[in-house]
């Protein structure tokens, strides 16, 4: 019998966390004797809808991938196996990565067309990357926005409520539900339900009870009785497992009957606003945890009808970026070695046209507030402040990298920048990107040169 498998990923397997199509161009590059430098740019063609800007996320995770990729030999075998030639696989023995990674700072805010990240090196490396590396980005970055959002509603209608990720069981699969947790932090979030989101990113952790407890005993009394003699002062009660009401009323009791300070209750079903109003009646300064159904929209709706929390519990809205699931962060080639110098590339594609060379990203900022940015060259001098750093450079580390909690103030820092319209739950004013005088040019010439090419190629 063949033993299950969990299916984790470890470091070690990060190589083959791959398209097969990358391997296939990456053998093609290897026997032609064709390794140019490249540099492919990470970034949104657009932001998902009712998205009027996107928290940049998972770098650190890119980074960390970088230190550990290499092809064992388990992982030689296996390529062996689906017909990948001998001289490729002893190439790929010896491989690592040895470019250069440009990137703007974790919880930067973003738009479209303005690079996340910049990866410059030998195409056969840089290709591999192209799986891993939207991966990792595009969905903390889904993520990360998300729970920005939920904490922006907060800032500006709520009255400091807390919000606690407690998506980890709706996250599709293990690592997902990991990082949604760290990307929920770095949005803005207090912290999340899962244990090892704690360990491993040094993030607080919360926990009430589920209804299982207030089930397992043969009355909802006795359930409460028996977590208060448990937990005493911090005992937050789940009083909606039978009537919402006569459970908030049940937990006062108990508390005052066991002489501790009733720690809060949890609704988590029904018409939570109006039951937040009802039971914030009944349990007096004690908190109140909403969960069940959370995201911005609910927030704002929440707020606008007053009703009344001292917590948040967003899960499964938060973890699957529920009303846009899919990022469309895009990796793409915008410049390849020739004779010596990178030349400018790009896709002249329908739809899908990108803009050539290396860049950089400005933001310019009055009276403490963001106008507009410029994507320009990266030889470009404009006005502005630069976006993009130099985290990695000839394949070492050579940039420090912040603190999630570090992260997660640059967040908020740069919403509060950010005017408001930009940062509507509906319907968001839409953010002025520029195109700089000497992107555009070399827009028009690269492309004057690509039709030129190929008419006599």
């Amino acid at each position: 019998m063949t033993a299950p498998r969990f299916g984790h990923v470890d470091p070690r397997d990060l190589a083959l966390f791959t398209d097969r199509y990358e391997l296939t161009m990456m053998q093609g590059y290897h026997e032609t004797d064709y390794d140019p430098l490249a540099t492919f740019s990470v970034y949104f063609r657009s932001l998902p809808s009712d998205r009027g800007y996107a928290v940049a996320a998972g770098l650190e995770q890119v980074l960390a991938a970088l230190e550990s990729l290499e092809f064992d030999g388990d992982a030689l075998a296996f390529l062996a196996d689906q017909g990948f030639d001998n001289d490729f696989l002893a190439a790929l023995e010896s491989f690592s990565f040895s470019g250069e990674i440009r990137a703007v700072p974790e919880g930067t805010l973003i738009f479209p067309n303005e690079p996340i990240l910049e990866v410059t090196a030998p195409i056969l490396e840089a290709q591999l990357l192209e799986t891993l590396v939207l991966n990792q980005v595009g969905y903390q970055t889904l993520v990360a926005t998300k729970a920005a959002r939920m904490a922006d509603v907060v800032a500006r209608r709520g009255d400091d409520q807390e919000l606690v990720d407690f998506g980890s069981r709706r996250a599709h699969g293990v690592d997902a539900g990991l990082k949604a947790a760290r990307a929920a932090y770095v949005g803005g979030f207090d912290g999340t339900s899962n244990v090892l989101a704690g360990e491993r990113f040094g993030m607080p952790t919360y926990g009430t009870m589920a209804h299982s407890w207030v089930q397992s005993f043969e009355t909802e009394r006795a359930s409460f009785e028996a977590f208060a003699d448990s937990y005493g002062d911090d005992a937050i009660y789940l009083v909606d497992t039978y009537d919402t009401v006569a459970g908030a009323e049940r937990a006062v009791a108990v508390a005052d009957e066991r002489d501790v300070r009733l720690g809060g209750v949890r609704l988590d079903s029904g018409d939570l606003i109006e039951l937040s109003k009802a039971v914030d009646d009944i349990v007096g300064d004690a908190g109140i945890v909403v969960s069940s159904g959370v995201d911005e929209f609910f927030l704002r709706d929440f707020f606008d009808a007053d009703g009344i929390a001292t917590a948040f519990g967003p899960g499964t809205a938060l973890t699957t970026s529920k009303d846009a699931p899919s990022s469309g962060v895009v990796y793409k080639l915008t410049a390849v070695e020739r004779d010596g110098e990178l030349e400018p590339s790009m896709k002249l594609s329908p739809g899908k046209v990108t803009y050539p060379g290396q860049k950089e990203t400005y933001r310019v900022e009055r009276d403490g507030s963001y106008v507009h940015d410029v994507l320009a060259t990266r030889e470009e001098s404009v006005d502005g402040r630069p976006l993009l750093e130099t985290v990695v450079e000839d394949g070492s580390l050579v940039a420090d990298l912040p603190t999630l909690s570090e992260v997660r103030k640059r967040t908020r820092r740069q919403l509060e920048r950010l005017p408001e319209g930009h940062r509507r739950v509906s319907d968001p004013d839409t953010y002025e990107v520029r195109i700089s005088d000497g992107l555009e040019a070399l827009r028009q010439r690269t492309e004057r040169e690509i039709v030129d090419r190929e008419r006599k190629g």
